[in-house]
């Protein structure tokens, strides 16, 4: 019990963490392209990674564990951060949170194919409900949106819940924050490249606030976030723990009204509040 409560607060943790992600994303992508600062972030995060790793002295994962890296590292270290940066140019963060209420059901269903987890069945129903809930206002909501912003904000849910599945098996072996420090270094190569190829063309007129944003999601977003989370899912659970990411987007809607002065529609709000109820719904039996 006491395992499992741990894992649950360590999960909260990294969702609070993680809702900044987007509305500091749409602030980042006011100066810099996509491209750029999901190289960006990844390479700032790994040099860090690597100086915890050689610090304090982490042993090389096992060859068998290089491919689930792998897997981490094309779902949460190159593809959320790209396809959610690309799908900002075309919607607003308060819309795209809103797709973040999908993750929890996409993390559980990868947690089933790739940790063996098994939730009881009203655990799926609640899990689905809120999931029908977001699709729901997704399908609704005509403003700040597009057709392809959506499919690319769905896209980048798929595989960030395999990512999250994947490095939640390989915590329970390697720990949380080594996970994510060895996806970062894998990658290291060539974020590197193509951050480099694709370096503004004049680092003048770029605003504090982008130059902030871009601070966040390398240090938080990329890795403190993860060390949470990962130690969550391993903890408490993949299926779980991962639907705290309900959460995720009332916390970003906050974020994106007080920060980014985005406007936010009282349809949000109550879905927002539906799927807390879902949250509740699926802990009780997952």
């Amino acid at each position: 019990m006491a395992r499992a409560a741990a894992g649950w607060w360590s999960g909260l943790s990294g969702v609070v963490i993680f809702s900044g992600s987007l509305p500091a994303t749409r602030v980042a992508i006011s100066d810099f392209s996509p491209l750029f600062l999901t190289s960006a972030r990844a390479v700032i995060a790994a040099l860090l990674a690597v100086g915890l790793l050689v610090t304090l002295r982490q042993q090389r994962p096992a060859h068998n564990d290089v491919l689930s890296l792998l897997i981490v590292a094309a779902g949460v270290v190159v593809g959320f951060p790209l396809l959610t940066a690309l799908a900002l140019r075309e919607m607003t963060s308060a819309h795209s949170l809103v797709f973040i209420g999908l993750l929890p059901l996409s993390t559980a269903i990868f947690g089933v194919l790739r940790g063996g987890e098994r939730p009881r069945p009203a655990f799926w129903l609640f899990s689905l409900l809120g999931a029908a809930i977001v699709a729901g206002f997704a399908i609704s909501s005509g403003e700040a949106g597009s057709l392809r912003g959506d499919l690319l904000m769905i896209a980048a849910i798929l595989l960030c819940g395999l990512g999250y599945a994947e490095g939640a098996g390989l915590s329970r072996r390697l720990g949380g924050w080594q996970v994510i420090s060895w996806a970062l270094l894998l990658s290291l190569p060539a974020m590197a490249v193509t951050g480099l190829l694709n370096l503004p063309l004049t680092w003048h007129g770029i605003s504090p606030a982008a130059w902030f944003s871009l601070g966040y999601v390398s240090l938080f977003s990329m890795l403190i976030g993860f060390i949470f989370w990962y130690r969550g899912l391993a903890l408490g659970g993949i299926a779980g723990v991962g639907q705290l990411q309900l959460l995720q987007p009332f916390f970003g809607l906050l974020l994106s009204a007080l920060l980014l002065h985005e406007s936010i529609a009282p349809a949000m709000v109550v879905c927002a509040a539906a799927i807390i109820l879902c949250v509740a719904g699926a802990k009780r039996f997952a």
